[in-house]
C-alpha cells in the first residue's frame, strides 16, 4: 500500500517510519516499509505538479473484521498488542530521540477552542476543562510516551489465530498510554455495537477484556485506568472539533447536522459513554 500525503511533514514522517520499522523488527504486528528505487523510506514525488510525500508499506495479513466479530476474545488480543506496543515504544525512546513527533496537545487537531464556535459556550467549557485536566496529570515513563494515537478498530487488521496488525501510525504522538486504550473502546461503543444486548454492559465487557490483555504484556497504574472515561471524553470532544475543522458549515448535510447534534447532546449534558465503577 502506498501512502501519499503531506498531512505530516517530511521530518516527522521519517521519524514515524523509524518508529514503526523498529516495532516491526521487535516482533509487533506492524507493516514494514519498502524502500523506493532511490533507497528512501519517505520519498518526495511530484503528482499533478505538486510535491507530495510517499511511503510504501507491505500489505498487512488478514482483514477488517465485521462489527459482530469484535468480541471479547479479539479485544483481549488487541489489549495484548497494545501492551506490547507501549513496552516496545519505551525501549525505542530510550535509544532514539524524537524531535519532530509532537506531544499530543501541540497538534493542531487539539486546538479545540480555535474550531468550536464561540457561541457554543457549554461545549467550549467542557473542552477547556478536559484539556486542562489531562495536561495537568503527572507524567512519567510508566504512563506517558510514544504511541499509535488513532487505534480505532478500522486501523486493526485481523488474521487467523487472532494475529493482529496495527496500521496507519500517521497520528502517532506522545501521549498518556491510557489514551491508546480509550480510543478502541470508544470506537467499539460508537461504531461496532449492533444490538443483541445492553450497550452499557458491552462497553464494560470490552473494557475488561482489553485491560486484561494489556496487563498480560505490560503494567499500567490503576489511577490511569480510572482515567479512561476522561480520555474517552477527550476523544469525543476531539471528534466534535474535527467536524468544525473539516466540514463546511454553510453546506452541512442533514446527516452531518444529525451527527453534530448527537455529539452536542452528549457533551452538553455531561453524559459518559463508559461506566467503569467496580471494574478494576
Amino acid at each position: 500500500f502506498a501512502r501519499i500525503t503531506n498531512y505530516k511533514g517530511y521530518d516527522e514522517q521519517v521519524e514515524e517510519v523509524a518508529y514503526t520499522n523498529y516495532l516491526h523488527k521487535a516482533g509487533l504486528g506492524v507493516s514494514p516499509t519498502i524502500l523506493s528505487i532511490n533507497g528512501q523510506e519517505v520519498e518526495k514525488i511530484t503528482l499533478n505538479n505538486k510535491e507530495v510525500l510517499t511511503v510504501l508499506y507491505e500489505a498487512a495479513p488478514g482483514k477488517h473484521l465485521s462489527r459482530k466479530e469484535w468480541n471479547a476474545d479479539v479485544l483481549k488480543a488487541l489489549g495484548r498488542q497494545i501492551g506490547k506496543l507501549h513496552r516496545f515504544s519505551r525501549k525505542f525512546e530510550e535509544t532514539n530521540a524524537t524531535r519532530y513527533i509532537n506531544d499530543w496537545h501541540q497538534n493542531e487537531e487539539y486546538a479545540f477552542l480555535k474550531y468550536i464556535p464561540e457561541e457554543e459556550t457549554a461545549i467550549r467549557k467542557v473542552a477547556q476543562e478536559v484539556l486542562t485536566t489531562i495536561k495537568n496529570l503527572p507524567k512519567d515513563k510508566v504512563n506517558y510516551g510514544l504511541l499509535h494515537g488513532d487505534l480505532w478498530l478500522e486501523n486493526v487488521v485481523v488474521d487467523r489465530d487472532l494475529k493482529l496488525t496495527m496500521v496507519d501510525f500517521q497520528d502517532c504522538e506522545k501521549h498518556f498510554y491510557a489514551f491508546d486504550l480509550a480510543v478502541p473502546i470508544y470506537s467499539a461503543i460508537e461504531y461496532t455495537f449492533v444490538g443483541g444486548g445492553n450497550i452499557l454492559e458491552y462497553g464494560r465487557s470490552i473494557t475488561k477484556a482489553i485491560i486484561e490483555g494489556y496487563k498480560e504484556e505490560n503494567d499500567i497504574p490503576n489511577e490511569m485506568l480510572e482515567k479512561i472515561p476522561l480520555f474517552i471524553k477527550l476523544k469525543e470532544v476531539f471528534e466534535y472539533s474535527l467536524m468544525h475543522m473539516y466540514w463546511n458549515k454553510e453546506k452541512l448535510t442533514e446527516e452531518q447536522i444529525r451527527i453534530m447534534n448527537h455529539f452536542r447532546i452528549r457533551i452538553e449534558n455531561g453524559y459518559n459513554l463508559l461506566d467503569i465503577d467496580g471494574l478494576f
